[in-house]
């Protein structure tokens, strides 16, 4: 016998508003606070793991800036290019208008990808090194971005009859019957990666193989996008056609990719085990260096 019948999800996206006197009235959103924390979280964690490594923690600062333009550019532009081409491109515009919403996980994914390379290359870093320290704290921005789209209604489920399924009051896009709440799914998933992931560094810490944490990161999470996908509304009308023509929407097919990627750096770490040196230039210490020996 069912507990529950139905959660009604009546919660406001908005924490509350004030007035400034430039801008007018401005309201604090469950979704920034959310979207913002992961950042604040993330570097208090990545600070941790530096330090048990004997990385200084400058880098934890310049990292940060560089994981915060590739996320919020990569997620812009994914959602632009992956889901919307034909609206940004009549008016390009629009792309700067973030608050609009419209921000896209794979893109992100590619965007944190590019900015970390160029991190790496800069400062000579391993870049798997990077890659498997960093996946851990986006695992735990992913769970806080998804309580974010479930503060805004947004991202809804399908249509079910569990006990625990929602009725989004705010969502007027689709019908107020209960509905599984994915982004639910997608933030308690994220965050038990993250737990998970943060034990496998924290028993191995620098002896980690290069690649393992990232490849095991990257399989699972779209791995569970993949399958959470299908509990899901479509995001966009053009996915009805997808859904009928190949039985996958757009999320799924750009997990495709990530899903083979992750497994082969995965298996890689295991078949090939490789412990990277830690080396990290620094452009004042050489210049300090230089002068003594002169």
């Amino acid at each position: 016998m069912a507990v529950l019948n139905y959660i009604t999800w009546d919660v406001s996206d908005e924490i509350f508003r004030f007035t400034l006197p430039i801008f007018g009235s401005v309201a604090l959103r469950w979704y920034g606070l959310l979207f913002a924390l992961g950042f604040v979280f993330g570097q208090i964690i990545l600070t941790r793991i530096y330090k048990a490594e004997g990385v200084r923690e400058k880098w934890v600062d310049v990292i940060t800036l560089y994981m915060i333009v590739g996320t919020v550019v990569g997620a812009r532009l994914g959602h632009c290019l992956f889901y919307e081409p034909e609206v940004y491109l009549k008016d390009p515009i629009r792309i700067l208008k973030i608050w609009e919403g419209g921000l896209a996980s794979h893109g992100a994914t590619v965007g944190i990808l590019l900015a970390l390379y160029l991190y790496a290359r800069k400062y000579k870093f391993d870049y798997l090194w990077v890659l498997d320290r960093i996946v851990i704290v986006v695992a735990l921005g992913g769970a806080l971005i998804r309580l974010g789209n479930l503060f805004n209604s947004e991202i809804v489920g399908k249509a079910t009859d569990v006990p625990w399924a929602f009725i989004f009051v705010r969502n007027f896009e689709f019908p107020q019957v209960p509905r599984h709440p994915a982004q639910l799914y997608e933030s308690i998933s994220s965050f038990l990666l993250f737990l998970g992931l943060y034990f496998l560094w924290s028993r191995l810490k620098a002896a980690t193989p290069r690649g393992r944490i990232f490849g095991l990161f990257v399989f699972i999470l779209f791995t569970l996008r993949l399958l959470y996908e299908f509990l899901k509304e479509n995001q966009v009308d053009k996915e009805d056609f997808l859904l009928q023509t190949i039985g996958l929407n757009i999320g799924q097919l750009l997990s495709v990719p990530l899903i083979i990627i992750g497994l082969i750096v995965l298996i890689r770490s295991y078949t090939h085990p490789v412990v990277p040196e830690i080396n990290p230039y620094d452009p004042d210490e050489v210049k300090a260096n230089t002068k003594v020996k002169k």
